[in-house]
């Protein structure tokens, strides 16, 4: 089974959390990546945060803890891949899209901060499911 693994990065304004999402084409997710050999998801988490979004590891703050969701394969990989989440606070408003070295260009073509409505109108079921879970978390529910 091939992993993935990613960050729902929270930023509260006015007291309501806004969730940070990613386009590639025309499809918004988290930042996330491949769980490499040597990493734990974590890890992963971390690093493909920095990596997409150029948050720093320190300007995460995993306050409701480590604990992650998990989603149903991928339909795309022939249902072989899974992406572990966890969720972090971040400061951080404005954002850049770092180059990946191997495509030449950022990963993604923009991001925004939504609400939790803006985001389920935005994404598909397996990331509209993390987003929910996410929500509950930050909610305390």
């Amino acid at each position: 089974m091939l992993r993935s693994a990613g960050v729902v990065v929270i930023r509260f304004e006015n007291k309501q959390p806004l969730f940070l999402l990613l386009r590639s084409w025309n499809f918004w997710d988290f930042p996330k990546g491949r769980v490499e050999n040597n990493e734990d998801a974590l890890e992963t988490a971390i690093r493909e945060t920095f990596e997409e979004a150029s948050i720093e590891a320190d300007e995460l703050n995993f306050r409701w803890g480590t604990e992650s969701y998990t989603t149903s394969p991928y339909k795309g990989h022939q249902g072989r891949k899974v992406g572990e989440y966890f969720i972090a606070e971040t400061n951080r408003e404005v954002l850049s899209l770092p180059v990946n070295p191997e495509l030449g260009k950022p990963e993604h073509e923009e991001y925004k901060w939504v609400t939790y409505n803006e985001g389920q109108q935005l994404t598909n079921y397996r990331i509209g499911g993390v987003l929910k879970w996410a929500h509950k978390k930050v909610r305390g529910k």
